[in-house]
C-alpha cells in the first residue's frame, strides 16, 4: 500500500491572511499544498492564477500540488516555477494535447497528474497511463468548495485501483478531491487512494483550528 498523503486545499483557507495559514500547514507537516487554478469557462468559478502560484513557492517549500481546472492550461503550466516534487494536474477532458503537457512537466521533473470528472472513467485515458503518475478522481462536480460527494462514487476509487493494477500500473497514486471527510478517506483508503484533498469537509473547519482538525486526519486515515 502506498504511503498514504494530506494536501491541504488553500481555496478553503484564510485567503485575507493566507500565508499564516501555511505557515501552521508547515508546523503540522502536511504532504503539499493544493493550489487549483480555475479559468471560468472549464469550470464556472476563478480562484488562482500562476502569480500566485509563483509567490506561494517562494515563502514556502513544501511541495505543490496545483490542479488546472482549465480548457486550455499549457500556457499557465509554462508561467510555473515548478520543483522535483510538486504534482501538476491538467484534465482529460481539456481541450489540448495531452501530450504536450506531459513533456513539460516532464521537463521540469515535476510529476504529472491527470483529473478525471465524475463521468470520466480510466479506461477512457489508458493511452495515458503509461505518463501519468497520479490519477485524480473528482468526487464531484468540479468547481466550488463544499459540494457535497456524488452518490456512488468513492467505488470509482476501487475500480480505477483494480484497473491499474490489473493493467501493472502499480506506480500510480490514486488522488481524491471532492467532499472528502475523515469518515470517506478510511474507506478510500482501503479501496486504495494514497492522496486526499483536505478541504471543508476535513480540514479547514469553522468549530475547529487547523493543528485539531489535521491532528484527526493523520490519526485516523492510515
Amino acid at each position: 500500500m502506498k504511503e498514504r498523503k494530506l494536501s491541504a486545499s488553500l481555496m478553503c483557507a484564510n485567503l485575507v491572511n493566507l500565508e499564516k495559514d501555511i505557515r501552521i500547514l508547515e508546523d503540522l507537516n502536511v504532504d503539499y499544498l493544493h493550489i487549483d487554478l480555475m479559468d471560468s469557462s472549464f469550470v464556472p468559478n476563478l480562484t488562482f492564477g500562476p502569480d500566485t502560484v509563483n509567490a506561494i513557492r517562494e515563502i514556502s517549500n513544501l511541495p505543490l500540488d496545483i490542479h488546472l481546472l482549465m480548457n486550455y492550461p499549457h500556457v499557465i503550466i509554462r508561467s510555473l516555477n515548478l520543483h522535483e516534487n510538486d504534482i501538476v494536474t491538467i484534465h482529460s477532458e481539456c481541450r489540448e494535447s495531452i501530450m504536450e503537457n506531459v513533456a513539460f512537466v516532464k521537463q521540469k521533473g515535476a510529476k504529472f497528474g491527470l483529473a478525471l470528472n465524475p463521468d470520466t472513467t480510466i479506461e477512457e485515458v489508458k493511452k495515458y497511463l503509461y505518463y501519468t503518475d497520479v490519477i485524480l478522481l473528482m468526487m464531484i462536480v468540479p468547481g466550488f468548495a463544499g459540494s457535497t460527494m456524488i452518490h456512488g462514487m468513492m467505488e470509482k476509487v476501487a475500480e480505477t485501483n483494480k484497473y491499474l493494477l490489473d493493467h501493472n500500473y502499480n506506480n500510480i497514486e490514486i488522488s481524491v478531491d471532492g467532499s472528502v471527510s475523515i469518515e470517506k478517506a478510511i474507506k478510500m483508503r482501503r479501496m486504495g487512494a494514497s492522496i486526499f484533498i483536505g478541504g471543508t469537509s476535513a480540514i479547514f473547519k469553522k468549530d475547529k483550528p487547523l493543528n485539531v482538525t489535521i491532528k484527526e486526519f493523520y490519526t485516523f486515515v492510515k
